[in-house]
């Protein structure tokens, strides 16, 4: 008899009872619950079919709730999140029901009580960091059902990674995915599902300075752990995953106020030169060089948050049409100021824009071809006189053999060369003479005659140029930034 005492004193202590479970406070009651003859906490829930005794997979539900959102790292490609996880799933062994049946309320507990219970281990995939939020206590709560259904619920915040594209920087639209999926178990064993019923909410109270988000969506997915993509520690197959994506839109006010229309007004100031005079050298390149300056300061210092990517930004082309704008006011100067310093003043067939700037550009060969033209036509005028003279020795029998008596003659009037004699020769047909008649070959070609030339002064041709450019860019300009916001909300 005191043998089978004994032996029946420490089957109870080992194994406490709970047959007056209705009478237990809500420790003692999880107490006897997880007990380790009644639960093993590293052992998964298990179901089986009634019919063909195959296990089911552990069903785990989630929801998350996010109050706090920062505005994405664009250079470290991240962007933090404060937000309430929450998973459910079903777990017969702390079902108390048919031990207390007038216990109707559920068993609240926190992270002393969580750390006897079975509990998923999920993680963030895309995840920098995270940790759970709280001071002395962390904040997490288990809440456990009489029928055995089981709230774990925890406050974290996670750094998470987000691939960015700033092609369109910074017009750019950016979609963020935060990615949930089992550690330890895979499909066969747990599987992970949204909750039927608002999965994901926001703090309605949530604002983004630099972003607005337009809208996110969810959905589960499998992913596959193999020899390649080894991202569950030591263990092969297909994992449970799920994930919700928030797609944002940047707010470009901001830069409208700090970049565009700064660098507009600098480009603008950098026109100023064309109003001072050509031979101001000091005046005109300090303006210059200190709007140059100006403009690449302004823009590196909206660069700095970028990450250093190899395709080209709308930002950076901005930057370069604008930088192009401010280099031609540079190069405009030193195209009129070389031309303000010449001597000799330009002859120019015609006053307009073509034929200034060509005169502008080969000034000194158009010169020498004007004089080579000028000597010829006196050359071939001369000429003539050796031909009669020529003439004139022929009828006198005083042939030269090495003189060869003929003459080109190139875009020359008709001239008609006559002596005295000639004169009574075409009195009187008996006498005797020689008349030379020399028509020109291009009767048609009659514009070097009529052509006049213009002469200017190198001073004034280039206050013109100056002239021209105040209107030019201006207008090259407005027809950049048409094209640039046209391409920005088209494309």
């Amino acid at each position: 008899m005191n043998m089978t005492a004994l032996g029946t004193s420490t089957v109870d202590e080992e194994c406490p009872p709970l047959e007056n479970a209705t009478t237990l406070q809500p420790s003692q009651l999880i107490t006897r619950l997880t007990h380790v003859c009644r639960y093993d906490r590293l052992e998964r829930p298990i179901e089986y079919d009634l019919v063909t005794k195959e296990r089911y997979p552990t069903r785990v539900n989630a929801r998350i709730y996010i109050y706090y959102m920062q505005n994405l790292n664009s250079d470290l490609l991240q962007f933090k999140m404060h937000a309430l996880l929450q998973l459910s799933f079903l777990d017969k062994r702390l079902a108390f029901s048919n031990y207390a049946p007038t216990r109707k309320d559920n068993i609240l507990g926190q992270k002393q009580m969580s750390e006897r219970l079975w509990l998923p281990h999920i993680f963030f995939a895309n995840e920098r960091e995270s940790n759970i939020l709280g001071t002395d206590e962390k904040d997490v709560l288990v809440s456990i059902s009489p029928q055995g259904q089981v709230i774990f619920s925890t406050r974290l915040q996670a750094t998470l990674y987000c691939w960015m594209n700033f092609k369109k920087f910074p017009f750019d639209e950016q979609s963020c995915s935060t990615v949930l999926e089992s550690w330890m178990y895979n499909t066969t064993e747990l599987t992970l599902h949204w909750e039927d019923k608002t999965p994901i909410s926001f703090d309605p109270d949530m604002r983004l300075t630099e972003y607005n988000m337009q809208r996110y969506w969810y959905n589960e997915t499998i992913v596959n752990s193999n020899d390649i993509h080894l991202r569950h520690g030591a263990f092969y197959g297909n994992y449970s995953s799920l994930s919700f994506t928030v797609h944002l839109n940047r707010e470009i006010g901001f830069y409208l106020m700090d970049y565009f229309l700064p660098s507009m007004m600098i480009v603008a100031i950098s026109w100023v030169s064309f109003w001072l005079q050509a031979d101001a050298s000091p005046p005109r390149i300090m303006l210059g060089t200190s709007t140059m300056l100006s403009f690449i300061t302004l823009s590196s210092s909206q660069s700095k948050t970028l990450p250093k990517v190899s395709y080209i930004k709308v930002s950076e082309v901005w930057f370069l049409g604008c930088t192009f704008f401010i280099f031609g006011s540079l190069v405009e100067f030193a195209f009129v100021n070389t031309i303000w310093r010449r001597k000799e003043n330009i002859e120019l067939k015609k006053v307009n824009s073509k034929y200034i700037i060509k005169s502008t550009l080969t000034p000194r060969p158009a010169r020498r071809e004007m004089g080579l033209n000028n000597q010829s036509r006196t050359r071939s005028c001369s000429s003539l006189d050796n031909i009669v003279s020529s003439t004139e020795s022929v009828m006198n029998g005083n042939v030269n053999p090495g003189f060869n008596n003929y003459l080109t003659v190139h875009n020359l009037p008709i001239i008609t060369t006559q002596s005295a004699d000639t004169v009574s020769i075409a009195s009187n047909p008996n006498s005797t003479g020689h008349v030379i008649n020399m028509d020109d070959n291009n009767k048609d070609n009659k514009t070097g005659e009529n052509t006049t030339f213009t002469t200017m002064t190198p001073q004034e041709i280039a206050m013109w140029i100056d002239r021209r450019s105040r209107f030019l860019f201006p207008l090259m300009f407005l027809g950049f930034n048409c094209l640039y916001w046209t391409f920005v909300y088209c494309f």
